[in-house]
């Protein structure tokens, strides 16, 4: 087994009697022990956005922006979570932008020359990501072809793909308003608190009936102070982001007035936008059902169990194998679901769909919140946080200078501060 993983046997939360203090100590005694989780990426999502807030109020600090920034972070968070289940085996994926790339095209020429209703199109997209991740296990799992090499091989391959699809220099139209709402539409104003009450209480219930399934079996539990505080936390913080969302996010200048949502709008008009987005919700789904599985079900110890040590897993009675090409399975999917909102967003798909930075951008997202690179350690809310951070410095940079040489080594030093802190907690747990 890992040294790096935590679960409820390896480090019990906080005792019955113990309260929100005992709980406090326990995390900070494993902080030092060099378990220090998404700690880093959520220090510096915090001292980021006070920072650009602080240098452009104005334009970083608005509703519109924060929308944006939700928007712009979708993608790469979505295609950091697939690469978070192949980290953990301490395997990597270097075809993961190109898997989103090919999946997008596609489901292009499903919606355009095949004719077929979106939903059949999203699945042939989606299963295409689901036949690139087989390929990909199977040769490194059945083989023993290093992942790199496989990836590599893939990230060439698939470039040609692409444009033996698409054609040279061409694109194809996304033709499903379904599909272009997900990055470009919001969500009613009522639907975002219903999300809210549905995850606060979905939450709930869930946390409450692992606590009262620990205690009935003799076990140490969380606290009943500790619980009601962490629900109450998340309440809160998500309350506040579906009530700034819900806000218009279009200055209504002097003179103005908002465009009605019914009926013929007045010349000049300000648009009402307001709502949560689409994005938010795939990617919440997406949060909670990955990690119910990682942390919930027999296949995501297993997954963990093989990143810490894969002979000592298959001795004990662990598929490897078929753990290895199951995951590359999950991630090669889950790129293609990232590359429905890449092309959602540009409402169309090129040659380009999932190139340029795409990749280490999702591969810094992961490893930026927590994710090890050396397995074994990791959550899929890891690549949440990261995405957050890349974003927020995609985001802001840009408004303070033009020079992108600025972006890409800013970029470069937190991906390089977030290796060197995964490095650190490795020896110190070690040690510990």
């Amino acid at each position: 087994m890992s040294n790096h993983q935590t679960t409820d046997v390896d480090i019990p939360e906080a005792g019955d009697r113990g309260g929100i203090g005992m709980a406090v100590g326990d995390y900070f005694s494993r902080v030092k022990g060099g378990d220090v989780g998404s700690l880093p990426a959520v220090l510096g999502l915090v001292v980021l956005f006070l920072l650009f807030t602080a240098l452009k109020p104005d334009t970083f600090f608005s509703f519109f922006n924060f929308a944006n920034l939700l928007n712009q972070s979708a993608a790469i968070i979505v295609l950091a979570m697939g690469l978070v289940f192949v980290l953990l085996l301490g395997e990597i994926d270097l075809s993961a932008g190109f898997t989103a790339g090919t999946a997008a095209a596609v489901l292009a020429v499903a919606l355009s020359n095949w004719g077929l209703a979106w939903p059949l199109a999203l699945l042939v997209g989606l299963l295409t990501g689901t036949v690139i991740g087989l390929f990909i296990g199977s040769l490194v799992a059945r083989l023993g072809i290093p992942s790199f090499v496989v990836t590599l091989a893939m990230f060439l391959a698939l470039q040609g793909v692409m444009l033996l699809i698409i054609g040279e220099g061409g694109t194809i139209r996304l033709r499903s308003d379904v599909l272009l709402a997900i990055m470009n539409q919001n969500m009613p104003l009522w639907a975002g608190w219903l999300m809210w009450a549905l995850v606060i209480g979905g939450y709930l219930l869930v946390s409450w009936r692992a606590i009262a399934g620990r205690r009935k079996a003799g076990l140490r539990s969380t606290a009943t102070s500790v619980w009601i505080a962490k629900v109450l936390s998340l309440a809160v913080l998500l309350g506040v982001l579906v009530f700034v969302l819900n806000q218009q996010r279009q200055i209504v200048r002097p003179g103005k007035e908002s465009c009605p949502s019914v009926g013929e709008a007045p010349v000049g008009c300000i648009p009402v936008i307001e709502g949560v987005p689409w994005a938010v919700l795939v990617v919440l789904v997406l949060v909670v059902g990955l990690t119910f599985v990682l942390g919930r079900t027999p296949f995501g110890r297993h997954v963990y169990a093989v990143g810490g040590n894969a002979e000592a897993s298959r001795r004990a009675g662990i598929n490897v194998k078929m753990i290895k090409i199951y995951c590359f399975m999950i991630g090669s999917t889950l790129a293609a679901v990232a590359g429905v909102l890449l092309a959602s967003r540009d409402n169309s798909v090129s040659p380009t769909t999932g190139g340029a930075q795409t990749l280490l951008f999702a591969v810094g997202a992961a490893v930026i919140g927590g994710t090890s690179l050396f397995g074994g350690k990791g959550k899929v809310m890891d690549a949440v946080v990261g995405g957050l951070v890349i974003a927020v410095i995609a985001n802001g940079l840009p408004l303070i200078t033009q020079q992108s040489g600025i972006q890409f080594v800013v970029t470069g030093f937190v991906l390089l501060v977030a290796a060197g802190v995964d490095a650190i907690s490795r020896k110190r747990a070690s040690a510990t």
